[in-house]
């Protein structure tokens, strides 16, 4: 039996000489690490485009500003929903499945749709599309027709390594909110919220048990001049406990050195906020008391080819088998044929045809350009994100499948 101390405990013995050699490689490679192959027991059978739902994972939260009254209760309701959002999100796989795994690297043109139904919020809908592959892109658009709120961003991650591996995180997020009594159909009636993301780095690399923690902070902006700051310090100096932070949320008219309210505990665990004003606690957050809801997608056999589940099916099931040969097989058919694309593109002089999202000028889109001076978001690298994306609200409400152009020959399959 393998000692608790040892640091390849959690390393399957089959597997100890790929990993090691997996991190030598790491540790020696100039460029993007998704680019490399991990060894079978930390490869996920989940595509990156899956991901955009853990926004979205607790509809109840995620619909609570639209029921606030007061802007500043609203904007306090948005910090709490976005805290809430990050246990999902850079932690839920790693307790689930031992440790962090390496998902699949989406296709251009690959979609993920579901919804949630849950008795408060009513039905959510979730459109995820990868937008770019050269640099590789997913967009996003989760929306609440009922209480009249919509996310809607886009990311991109850049991985390093430096002592472990760093993740930079390119792109942001935009929800919008309609507050009681406003006319869902004014857009000068509702809120806009400008999300950043936070810097990654994985924790625990050596013990081949590796899990996310979060860095430097996320800024969130709205309309109306409150302004949310969280600090992410991961393990604290003083509780000894991992994925902690502090946040403070105040009016851009008063200063981050008088909050309004702040937050501080760990954000895969237990927080507590407080009236800045009177110190006094007022409401406290336990994740393990907050139950997921659902999210429900169509039968395989429904799907649309392009559709996340159905068209990596053959490679998830291989990975599920521990059948690298299979797995290669099956990747190597969506890659192969998804290069073929490429080709006729170029050589046709034309480019792919986003089904859900298309590039803007955000310069034109003046709103958008206050609240990024608000977080200090000086440059978006569009360059690293193939563009800014937004959702398409007139293509998605026609939208039905086949949603490409393209059938199965995209993908490597016959229909």
């Amino acid at each position: 039996m393998s000692s608790s101390k040892d640091p390849q405990s959690a390393i399957p013995a089959a597997s100890k000489g790929s990993w090691a050699s997996f991190l030598k490689s790491i540790a020696s490679f100039n460029g993007d690490l998704s680019s490399l192959t991990a060894p079978p027991f930390i490869l996920s059978g989940t595509s990156l485009t899956e991901y955009s739902a853990y926004w979205a994972e607790h509809p109840s939260l995620f619909v609570a500003p639209a029921k606030e009254a007061d802007p500043e209760k609203r904007a306090l309701a948005v910090l709490k929903w976005f805290l809430s959002t990050l246990r999902q999100q850079y932690c839920s796989r790693s307790e689930k499945l031992g440790s962090e795994k390496k998902p699949l690297n989406p296709f251009l043109g690959e979609l993920f749709l579901g919804k949630w139904e849950d008795p408060d919020a009513g039905e959510t809908t979730l459109i995820s599309e990868q937008v770019s592959h050269h640099p590789p892109a997913t967009a996003y658009a989760i929306t609440n027709e009922k209480h009249g709120i919509e996310l809607q961003g886009y990311n991109a991650q850049k991985a390093s390594f430096s002592n472990t591996i760093q993740v930079k995180q390119i792109g942001h997020a935009l929800l919008t909110i309609t507050p009681p009594s406003a006319d869902k159909n004014d857009p000068a009636q509702k809120e806009r919220y400008l999300i950043t993301l936070p810097y990654l780095h994985v924790e625990s690399l050596i013990y081949g048990t590796p899990f996310m923690e979060l860095e430097r902070s996320t800024m969130i902006a709205s309309s109306t001049g409150y302004i949310a700051k969280i600090n992410y310090s991961g393990k604290g100096w003083l509780s000894g406990k991992k994925n902690t932070f502090n946040a403070v949320l105040y009016h851009e008219k008063d200063g981050e050195r008088k909050p309004l309210y702040t937050a501080e505990g760990q954000w895969s665990d237990t927080f507590v906020i407080k009236d800045a004003r009177t110190n006094k606690e007022i409401d406290r957050y336990v994740a393990n008391d907050m139950k997921t809801s659902p999210l429900t997608v169509a039968p395989l056999e429904e799907q649309d080819l392009w559709e996340s589940r159905r068209a990596w099916r053959d490679v998830a099931s291989a990975i599920e088998r521990g059948d690298m040969d299979a797995t290669s097989v099956a990747k190597s058919k969506i890659e192969n044929a998804q290069r073929e694309l490429r080709k006729v593109e170029k050589a046709e002089n034309r480019e792919w045809e986003r089904r859900f999202f298309k590039r803007v000028d955000e310069t034109a889109d003046e709103e958008f350009q206050h609240l990024a001076r608000m977080v200090g978001l000086t440059s978006l690298e569009s360059d690293k994100t193939g563009g800014v994306w937004r959702f398409d609200k007139e293509r998605a409400a026609n939208a039905k499948p086949p949603y490409h152009q393209t059938g199965g020959e995209g993908l490597g399959v016959s229909e």
